[in-house]
């Protein structure tokens, strides 16, 4: 149900390859692993909202304005003969004013556009970042979600919800569209030297609001060699992708130096609730079942089915991360 085969057996190498995404934090990282490793991609197709930076054009990389709302999908997949397509767009921090309307067109209704045009265009594979948040940061999950635990998404959390609401979709084309490889991964929380600063684990004091809560990281390369791994070989299934334990607030506190301030969860809730009615926050009451609730992913089935063990553990990504924040 959960793993497809690892190849499909008679479909011919990967030639062009397009990153829907490419400007941001994990498309640069594909980017730059697939020109470290053509094997055999020999077109590179970037395409994002927003330019690439600086150098990451040329030596084989295409770059076109895209939204992955756009109709203009199908014929640029057409156009550069496109067989497996990367979809790493979606919404994990919406900007000031961003709308929940607008998360859920660029979340749901572009992965289904993506999916439209890849059917229509004879696309070989899809390869998708979906999220552990898909599962849903409830009371009841087990101590370890693996990937045969239903998705059950939250309705107030609009990040989880769209993912659960994704997943749902590529299901329907699995289905529908046998013909279409899908290989999906469901990221931990992704670290990196050079990722984007976490506001949560950088202040002096950190809110707990239940010791059990247990945090899951990966580190950004590992995600990015994993989809690399995927299109050289042409795997297909569905994957959690998180390093080796997870790390408490507690423990991420003694990492960074910073003291834990104990909140009742009544309380906290009223308190973003007031502070996000001020505008003071833009993280609302729902928080709190994010910071309770976490999802702890497994990762047996990467190291097993798909033949990737993480280079680094839970702790040892956050660490790293920490060293880069602090140099």
């Amino acid at each position: 149900m959960i793993t497809a085969p690892d190849s499909a057996p008679g479909h011919k190498p990967a030639r062009a390859v397009a990153v829907i995404g490419a400007a941001g934090y994990i498309g640069g990282l594909v980017i730059d692993a697939l020109r470290r490793d053509r094997r055999s991609v020999e077109r590179i197709l970037a395409l994002d909202v927003k330019p690439l930076p600086e150098g990451q054009t040329g030596e084989g990389v295409v770059f076109e304005e895209l939204d992955v709302r756009s109709a203009r999908l199908a014929e640029l997949i057409d156009e550069h003969g496109i067989d497996t397509v990367v979809d790493l767009a979606g919404i994990v921090t919406p900007a000031q004013g961003m709308t929940r309307n607008t998360q859920y067109a660029i979340d749901v209704d572009g992965t289904h556009n993506v999916l439209e045009a890849c059917v229509e265009k004879g696309v070989r594979q899809l390869v998708i970042l979906s999220s552990g948040a898909a599962y849903g940061f409830h009371v009841d999950n087990p101590p370890q979600v693996d990937e045969r635990y239903p998705l059950r998404g939250n309705e107030e959390l609009p990040y989880a919800r769209h993912k659960r609401l994704v997943e749902e979709l590529l299901a329907k084309y699995r289905h529908s569209h046998p013909e279409l490889l899908q290989l999906v991964f469901r990221p931990a929380l992704m670290l990196g030297s050079g990722s984007p600063a976490m506001p949560m684990f950088e202040r002096r004091w950190l809110v707990t609001v239940s010791n059990e809560a247990r945090f899951v990281f990966v580190w950004d390369e590992d995600v990015a060699a994993c989809i690399v791994k995927g299109i050289h070989e042409r795997k297909s299934g569905i994957y959690n992708l998180a390093g080796d334990g997870a790390l408490t607030m507690q423990e991420i506190a003694r990492i960074t130096g910073a003291r834990c301030m104990p909140v009742a969860a009544p309380l906290l809730r009223t308190a973003l609730a007031l502070l996000k009615r001020l505008r003071l926050t833009t993280a609302g009451p729902e928080q709190v079942t994010f910071l309770r609730y976490r999802p702890v992913l497994a990762n047996a089935a990467l190291k097993c089915d798909f033949g990737f063990t993480p280079t680094r553990t839970s702790r040892e990504a956050f660490e790293a991360y920490w060293r880069s924040r602090a140099s």
